[in-house]
């Protein structure tokens, strides 16, 4: 029987655990999930079998390094801070590792211990990055095959809220960990535009905001993601005079939540006094930037609220994660929707192509969400894969290559995750 441990069972884990059930009998798998929260976590897997659910303190050294090593395979849906600590556990115990975070300096330095250790680490295997990164690639690949030179590169996505369940000044509820939603942007981003490097600071990002279309989900605003740059040799197009990764967001978002930035209501290093503070005295740096137009999205938010911020807030990004997580809650009908698009445009002779591949994915419920669907899915078909032989890989990985991004891709189609294609010749 092989066992599969699985840390985290947030926002992003329920379309995971549902698939790990599904397969768990008839793959001969034990899952044991590890969270803070056994007690949601039963509702969750119900009385499943060959499923068990684990009270865990992560920081409890023994308990956890007790869990991986009685595992074949570990999963990470842990905050980003805690994935440098389960992997050096699994280097030293000889388990395979699968996360949907960003590989960092940290584990890059350890990739040759995993080599040598015949290893299999996957990172940024969820939806951005993870089916950003495979969608592209296959793309990518076709076109060389067909020794087409690309010339542009653009990709967007999107967690919002879907159409039918829209009804906020904002345009936006939240799926996912509200944290990354507050801070979103902090550390700026860099990209190439037309054969020109381009930095923008945090607080210029959602100045330099682009729009597209998609068909059958709408028009939004896109600001640059982080690090564009570090993908272009992964993606191999060095040639590409343009090549970007953006987050797709309302335009009415955009529009104003750059002022709640350039108000430093996003703040998370400043420790400030709570006591007699109230949302109206905290915001009182936006209120420059205030007009008729945008008057009622703040108010929305509660800012201008002469009630008591809560007692529990350190910095002004606790305060404003607790408005933003109270005013864009999902409610148990709500359905989320992720968008993704790559804009590409190549060359072959004198035919000049451009090529758009979308992704419209809208989740069930506030539970069983596009998020928890698109994040979790890719980690839990890679985890089978892996345990059925079918990837044979070592070391540190990205889903970059045909081995993982083919059959992985495909299962995803088969659970309603699917791009579709158009393209055009320009003249």
């Amino acid at each position: 029987m092989k066992k599969i441990l699985l840390f985290g069972a947030g926002k992003s884990a329920t379309c995971l655990i549902d698939y790990l059930i599904v397969n768990a009998v008839s793959e001969n798998w034990l899952v044991t999930i590890a969270d803070a929260n056994p007690q949601s976590l039963q509702s969750k897997i119900g009385s499943s079998q060959n499923i068990q659910a684990v009270a865990l303190n992560v920081e409890n050294e023994a308990e956890r390094r007790k869990l991986v090593q009685q595992a074949d395979i570990v999963i990470s849906l842990l905050p980003p801070a805690f994935h440098i600590t389960i992997a050096r556990e699994c280097i030293e115990l000889e388990k395979n590792l699968l996360t949907a975070s960003y590989i960092d300096d940290p584990i890059k330095d350890l990739q040759g211990l995993i080599k040598s250790k015949g290893l299999f680490f996957l990172y940024e295997m969820g939806l951005d990055p993870g089916i950003d990164h495979m969608s592209a690639m296959k793309i990518i690949d076709d076109i060389k095959k067909k020794n087409g030179k690309i010339s542009s590169f653009k990709s967007h996505t999107g967690g919002l809220v879907a159409p039918e369940s829209d009804d906020n000044p904002w345009h936006y509820k939240i799926s996912w960990n509200p944290r990354n939603i507050v801070r979103a942007g902090a550390a700026g981003a860099i990209f190439k535009e037309n054969n020109q490097i381009k930095n923008l600071s945090y607080e210029k990002l959602f100045e330099n905001t682009g729009e597209v279309n998609v068909s059958n989900a709408g028009k939004f605003s896109y600001y640059p993601n982080r690090d564009s740059l570090s993908y272009i040799p992964v993606y191999g197009l060095e040639a590409a005079n343009t090549f970007i990764r953006t987050t797709l967001r309302h335009p009415d978002f955009c529009k104003n939540w750059k002022w709640i930035v350039l108000a430093g209501l996003t703040d998370d290093k400043k420790i400030i006094e709570t006591k007699g503070l109230n949302y109206k005295n905290w915001s009182q740096p936006i209120e420059p930037f205030i007009n008729e137009e945008n008057k009622n999205l703040f108010s929305f938010l509660g800012f201008f609220d002469s009630i008591a911020v809560q007692s529990s807030a350190k910095t002004s990004a606790d305060i404003l994660q607790y408005l933003l997580e109270t005013k864009w809650v999902m409610h148990p009908h709500d359905k989320d929707m992720i968008v993704m698009l790559h804009e590409l445009e190549y060359t072959n002779g004198n035919q000049h192509t451009v090529l758009n591949s979308a992704l419209v994915v809208k989740g069930e419920n506030s539970s069983r969400t596009a998020m928890a669907k698109t994040v979790g899915l890719p980690l839990g078909i890679a985890a089978k894969l892996i345990l059925q032989n079918k990837i044979k890989l070592t070391g540190l990985h990205i889903p970059i290559v045909p081995e993982i991004y083919e059959p992985v891709l495909l299962e995803l189609s088969k659970n309603n995750i699917e791009f579709h294609e158009t393209s055009s010749q320009l003249a």
